[in-house]
């Protein structure tokens, strides 16, 4: 293809993109205003002060928690057990990159389970 003909696909393509957002945003309104409605709610009323989350740190803390061991798991793997792979004899060439993102992911991962753990026997233990 023409690079011409590039720029002309990604308009349409662009264009297209942005109309389906606005029309999936109106849709999901229209059905959350609907919902309302039928619960007998005013939906041009929104509550005035939002709803307590009060585990919201904890989940936030155990995701950090956990995206840092696995950033640190990550280190130690690439200058201990990987070394050789990934390792050049001036520095490093970058072949062990995705190792980073892959153990921050499962940190976190990780973390959000164990706040998910958490939350559900607190709430749990409130209902005995």
């Amino acid at each position: 293809m023409q690079p011409e003909q590039l720029v002309f696909l990604w308009l349409i393509l662009l264009s297209l993109g942005i109309c389906a957002m606005v029309f999936g945003i109106r849709y999901m309104r229209n059905k959350e205003n609907m919902a309302m409605i039928e619960k007998g709610l005013d939906p041009n009323i929104k509550p005035e002060k939002p709803r307590p989350a009060p585990f919201r740190n904890l989940k936030w803390g155990l995701l950090l928690v956990g995206a840092g061991i696995g950033l640190f798991l990550a280190y130690l793997l690439d200058n201990t057990a990987l070394y050789n792979i990934g390792h050049d004899h001036f520095g490093t060439n970058g072949a062990n990159v995705s190792i980073y993102f892959a153990m921050i992911a499962i940190g976190g991962g990780l973390g959000l389970i164990s706040s998910y753990r958490i939350e559900k026997k607190e709430l749990l233990d409130k209902d005995k």
